[in-house]
């Protein structure tokens, strides 16, 4: 499978035909949106940021919100985390734990509070953990290490950080990679990630952005 992340809370997940797109942005974040076919598309939030499915190319099936789902070969868990008090449900942030080619991908979506254990036994078994780092209106990076370790991925990819020329109040990846001993950390633009290659000791893999300037 072909991981590649398009920027903010956007991936693309590739294998053969079948195309999994999280978190479709909007032009307005100031990146164009993917305009390549995609068999499934997962929404964690309503924000625009976050659900903007509109400019997205083919007829994708579109999942926002929890359950269990199966389309076209690709399995998909919708996890519902929990609200900060005195919040809105229409606000609701749904985890998804996606399975393709015996790769399972966890994308928390704008998490704002740690998972209880019952949400991280749903969620699991993680492989290749999509975690925001950038704050704001997510987990503090504090919360987001405790996250990492109950989750036990063996690939972390950073994502939801700023980068030009997103103009989003949020920090920059190299808070979360001083964090984790990593300052020299090299980017790459895609991770290909199969059951055989993935190994159990957990690794921090950072990805260059591949949406292109609106």
């Amino acid at each position: 499978m072909d991981i590649t992340w398009l920027g903010h809370s956007c991936f693309r997940l590739r294998s053969d035909e079948l195309v999994v797109i999280t978190d479709p942005y909007p032009l307005s974040l100031g990146l164009k949106p993917e305009v390549r076919p995609s068999t499934v598309v997962t929404i964690s939030n309503t924000h625009p940021n976050h659900g903007s499915v509109e400019d997205l190319a083919g007829a994708p099936k579109v999942f926002s919100a929890p359950g269990e789902y199966e389309f076209s070969g690709i399995s998909v868990r919708g996890v519902m985390t929990p609200l900060p008090p005195n919040t809105a449900t229409d606000q609701r942030n749904v985890a998804y734990s996606i399975e393709m080619d015996g790769v399972n991908i966890c994308h928390l979506g704008d998490i704002t509070e740690p998972l209880s254990p019952q949400q991280v036994d749903d969620l699991s078994p993680v492989d290749v953990l999509l975690v925001p780092t950038g704050g704001g209106c997510t987990l503090d990076l504090d919360a987001v290490l405790q996250l990492m370790q109950d989750l036990g991925p063996k690939v972390v990819i950073p994502m939801h950080y700023s980068v030009p020329p997103i103009d989003e109040a949020l920090q920059g990846v190299d808070v979360f990679l001083s964090r984790m001993g990593l300052s020299e950390a090299q980017t790459q633009p895609r991770l290909i990630a199969t059951s055989s290659n993935l190994t159990p000791d957990m690794r921090v893999v950072l990805l260059a952005p591949q949406g292109r300037a609106a």
